[in-house]
């Protein structure tokens, strides 16, 4: 099934700033190594600690079949664990799973006409039968695949086939992360570093869906909450990376790494809290 090409212009008008204040409540520092790309909470097995992804945790077999680059994760509410990755040299996307007893599977993408080959995160439906995914650049869509591992119509022998879109209503650019903070609604961070869709530059989005994932194109619009915090002893230009939404604790997360040589000494993951 074709998917439509993303867009390469910006988008003129912007949203108002949404209602929803998310405020700093800390920060921990993020190794650049091991936590640079990606976060996730896990709920199973019960006081799972937090994963992170950088380039440090890919496994030297799966680096050594040309998947350099893994991008944010995910856990599912019943304990399944999905890291997206890419190749720079292929025409597929590689998504591996870990279930609740601990083995691993890879379930490998074929891309579809118009879809680009970045696989910058994944985030999974409330229900774990969908997987919503991203490109880069700027786009109007996020792409949405049966859950490997979980989806009944997903095996590891077989292509993981593309399922359907969120249609945004306002253009997004270089999305590192989304995550489900409830059944219809998705916040993402966005590493766009123009500031001329919202207005600011690494902004905190909101996606409210038109229902919930079931297999059909829904709508999303998309609001912008808050620009990301840009605060390093270096100056120059800031990454912002994965996106965390722990529904136990109400706590948002984000990955945010700092300019230049500062990027080993105070890249940060931040926390905030919902008022």
């Amino acid at each position: 099934m074709a998917v439509a090409a993303a867009v390469s212009v910006a988008v003129c008008a912007a949203p108002a700033l949404g209602a929803d204040t998310w405020t700093e409540a800390g920060s921990d520092r993020a190794d650049p190594l091991t936590e640079s790309q990606g976060l996730t909470s896990v709920e199973v097995p019960a006081d799972s600690p937090n994963r992170y992804t950088g380039i440090g945790t890919i496994p030297g077999d799966v680096s050594s079949r040309g998947w350099n680059h893994v991008g944010d994760p995910d856990a599912s509410y019943d304990g399944h664990y999905i890291e997206p990755y890419q190749r720079d040299d292929g025409g597929a996307k590689m998504f591996r799973v870990q279930a609740p007893d601990g083995s691993w599977s890879e379930y490998t993408h074929e891309l579809v006409s118009g879809e680009a080959l970045n696989n910058s995160f994944v985030t999974i439906s409330p229900d774990g039968q969908w997987m919503v995914s991203g490109e880069w650049g700027t786009t109007t869509r996020l792409l949405v695949f049966p859950t490997p591992g979980i989806h009944p119509a997903t095996s590891p022998s077989a292509d993981l086939p593309y399922g359907f879109a969120i249609n945004l209503d306002h253009a997004v650019r270089d999305v590192q992360g989304c995550d489900f903070s409830g059944p219809v609604t998705l916040l993402c961070s966005s590493d766009d570093p123009e500031g001329s869709l919202f207005g600011i530059t690494k902004p905190l989005l909101q996606v409210d869906l038109s229902a919930a994932p079931s297999g059909s194109d829904v709508t999303g619009h998309v609001t912008a909450l808050r620009q990301l915090p840009l605060q390093s002893s270096c100056s120059g230009n800031f990454e912002a990376e994965g996106i965390d939404f722990d529904r136990r604790t109400g706590t948002l997360r984000v990955i945010v790494l700092s300019p230049g040589v500062c990027v080993v000494s105070d890249s940060k993951t931040w926390r905030f809290t919902r008022s």
